[in-house]
C-alpha cells in the first residue's frame, strides 16, 4: 500500500484535522512554511524521517515499540506560492530529533491566525479554535469606529466577513459576541448567519512513495 498524507486546501480542513488528531493523543508539534514547489519534497522527507504516512496497523506497532507516531497537516490553497505545515506527534521515541512544543501546556498552539484552546462540552474537556485576544480587540475597535459614525454599511460588511471565518465553536462564540455588541450599540441591520463546522475531508491525498 502506497503511503499518503492529506493536503488541505482550506483553513477549515487543516484546522479540523488538528482538532481530530489532538483528541487522539497527538499533542507535541512543530510547524513552518515552505515554498509550494518544495512542499511535496518536504512531505516525502518527513515521511522518511517520521513515517507520517503510516497505516493504522503500522502506527499501532510503533506505539507498542515505544515509538512516537507523527502526522503532517498541510494548508496548501490552490495557486498558493507558500504552504503552511504543522507536524503533530504522540509521546514516544522519535526516529529523528525535532524541537517540539506541547499543545496541551499553558502556551497555546497558534496557527493560521487562530489559537487552539480547551472548552467544556457536557462536563468533558474538548478542543476548539478561537481568535487571539489582540485580533478581537481590533474587531471591537473597528466596529466601534463605524458605529460611532453610524456607518451601518461598514458594520454590515465587517460582520459578514467575521461570519465567513471558520465556524469552530470558539470562533462562533466570538462572532456572536461581536454581533451582539453591534446590536447593543445601535446597529439595526440583519445579523449574519453563523455557520457550524461540518464534518469534512481533511484533503486530497498526496502519495509519499512506498
Amino acid at each position: 500500500m502506497t503511503a499518503t498524507t492529506p493536503i488541505s486546501r482550506s483553513k477549515t480542513a487543516a484546522m479540523s484535522r488538528i482538532i481530530d488528531s489532538i483528541c487522539k493523543g497527538y499533542r507535541l508539534y512543530c510547524c513552518g512554511t515552505v515554498s509550494a514547489d518544495k512542499a511535496e519534497h518536504l512531505a516525502r522527507k518527513l515521511h522518511e524521517r517520521h513515517a507520517i504516512g503510516a497505516t493504522p496497523a503500522q502506527r499501532l506497532m510503533r506505539k507498542k515499540r515505544g515509538k512516537a507516531n507523527a502526522l503532517l497537516v498541510m494548508y496548501w490553497p490552490l495557486g498558493a506560492t507558500q504552504v503552511e505545515w504543522l507536524m503533530l506527534f504522540t509521546i514516544g521515541q522519535l526516529d529523528s530529533q525535532e524541537h517540539l512544543c506541547d499543545a496541551t501546556e499553558k502556551h497555546r498552539l497558534g496557527w493560521l491566525g487562530y489559537e487552539l484552546v480547551r472548552h467544556p462540552i457536557r462536563g468533558a474537556a474538548s478542543w476548539t479554535w478561537r481568535r487571539p485576544k489582540i485580533e478581537m480587540a481590533d474587531h471591537y475597535a473597528l466596529l466601534d469606529a463605524s458605529l460611532a459614525k453610524r456607518h451601518h454599511d461598514a458594520v454590515e460588511f465587517h460582520l459578514s466577513r467575521i461570519a465567513n471565518q471558520p465556524g469552530f465553536h470558539g470562533v462562533r462564540e466570538q462572532s456572536w459576541a461581536l454581533c451582539q455588541h453591534a446590536r447593543q450599540h445601535g446597529y439595526q441591520g440583519e445579523l449574519p448567519h453563523l455557520f457550524y463546522v461540518q464534518k469534512i475531508s481533511h484533503g486530497e491525498r498526496l502519495h509519499l512513495g512506498k
